[in-house]
């Protein structure tokens, strides 16, 4: 075992592996359990759940997701002997709930996802993902992931009923104002209140698992106010309950620990998406995807092979491209398994900064998510309102990476701008994403600068001038 992870030649040890391995596990488990609700809180274009009919299993979504996050974490330490977990992404799975799903089945959907994973496949076998990495302006990257973590935090805010959407009558302009008719009401409400100021607190100081321990024990408080309160559900057959639950009834569980349903693997349809929506809009939902999903790995796996002192002198960790192939996999391997695009952990940090230095840190991790299917019950009774507050937390973590954007120059700040602020207002990552690319080009070729415009850059800005107009040339053409 020292031998094949090379934990002597390293410099660490074998308690320092497992030790790591399972900080890293406590440090990312709260995606077993977010992932089914961002998932599972959204209906496709034929008004079901990604599990069949109007509720989704919450518990299914959790166990694939624990199971697909194992098995290739357990690849990753293999394969590229690297302290780097993996499990679903969060930013794009909010985007496949909110973004795709609702316009097709989730089937074709998920099959977009494993396009978007083979299509990044590709381009690390050619060599051609280092080129667009390349094509994209370094403000620009930066700006999509400010933006997506602003609509994560946006999407918790509503879902807690935080925020809601005011009615739409003459003498209300405002769209989305705080609570009910501007005053916070409910005790879920609370719940999310107090669930929101324990994980800022646990996070403030460091607390290892932070958002884990604070879903836990939000959870267990909306139980106890749920068993006192009677408070119910938001929809019930007698009508709106604007003060419950937004989604589940926090109820203690009928059983801990259960055979894992795995049925969720292979419900994608490859091709089903351009049926549903056309090549052109198929497409750009692909590149869109793969723009969420294509640039995070690089600057994560840099990042923890910093932390850990691995980076060669061109700054690359060990078996840089293995990681890559292995990641990329992922991607599509989340899709097939229909919990969206797997991706690498930059929370891998915290288990590298209890001593991992190795693959077999990561095959710790992968053991436990594997150990974790079997209480996918648990999930089933944790509310929204206990668990959206880790989004608006992640949501915070994403934007403080604004600061690297250089805000003086103008060719750069305003497409940020624009990118940054339509995710969040438009409901909408692809929106953003096109909206950046478009000015960006437009300002370069206002201040006569065409040649510096990566020409690649100019294919992406056209098929999104396209996207964005799809609905009248479809009238015109037709």
């Amino acid at each position: 075992m020292d031998k094949f992870f090379k934990i002597t030649e390293r410099g660490s040890t074998l308690a320092r592996e497992l030790r790591g391995g399972l900080v890293t596990f406590f440090t990312m488990a709260y995606i077993v359990v977010l992932n089914p609700l961002i998932l599972g809180g959204a209906l496709d274009a034929n008004g079901n759940s990604i599990t069949g009919g109007p509720e989704a299993d919450f518990a299914q979504i959790a166990a694939v997701t624990a199971l697909v996050a194992g098995v290739l974490t357990i690849l990753m330490g293999i394969v590229a002997n690297f302290p780097l977990a993996l499990a679903t992404g969060l930013g794009l799975n909010a985007f496949v709930a909110f973004g795709i799903a609702s316009q097709m089945t989730w089937a074709d959907a998920m099959g977009l996802v494993v396009l978007e994973g083979l299509v990044i496949l590709i381009l690390v076998l050619t060599g051609f993902r280092k080129a667009i990495f390349e094509a994209v302006p370094p403000g620009l990257k930066i700006a999509i992931s400010v933006g997506i973590g602003l609509f994560i935090a946006l999407i918790g805010l509503v879902d807690a009923g935080f925020v809601r959407r005011n009615p739409d009558v003459a003498n209300t302009p405002v769209p989305v104002g705080l609570g009910i008719g501007g005053v916070l009401q409910g005790w879920p409400v609370l719940v999310f209140c107090i669930g929101l100021v324990l994980v800022i607190v646990l996070y403030a100081r460091r607390v290892k698992g932070a958002i884990l321990i604070s879903i836990l024990v939000t959870t267990v408080l909306a139980i106890i106010v749920e068993a006192l309160a009677d408070v119910g559900p938001a929809f019930t057959d007698a009508g709106p309950n604007p003060k419950g639950w937004n989604l589940t009834v926090p109820e203690g569980p009928d059983t801990l620990v259960a055979v894992p349903d795995f049925s969720l693997l292979g419900n994608f349809s490859l091709l089903g998406s351009f049926e549903s929506v056309g090549v052109v809009t198929a497409l750009l939902l692909v590149f869109t995807l793969l723009l969420a999903d294509f640039f995070d790995t690089m600057g994560t796996m840099t990042a923890i092979g910093a932390e850990a002192g691995l980076l060669d002198k061109a700054g690359s960790p060990p078996n840089t491209q293995r990681i890559l192939i292995v990641d990329s996999v992922a991607a599509a391997a989340g899709g097939a398994a229909s919990v969206s695009s797997n991706t690498s952990y930059i929370e891998s940090a915290s288990g590298v900064a209890e001593g991992a230095r190795t693959g077999l840190a990561s095959v710790v991790t992968g053991l436990l998510f594997l150990l974790a299917t079997i209480f996918a019950p648990v999930v089933a009774i944790i509310p929204n309102e206990a668990a959206v507050p880790a989004l608006v937390l992640v949501g915070f973590i994403m934007m403080t990476q604004v600061r690297n954007i250089v805000w003086d120059d103008m060719e750069i700040a305003i497409p940020a701008f624009l990118t940054i602020i339509l995710m969040p207002f438009t409901y909408s990552i692809s929106v953003g994403i096109g909206a950046g690319f478009i000015a960006y080009a437009l300002l370069k070729i206002a201040r006569g600068k065409f040649a510096q415009v990566h020409p690649l850059l100019w294919v992406v800005a056209a098929l999104f001038v396209i996207y964005f107009a799809i609905d009248p040339l479809t009238r015109w053409l037709t």
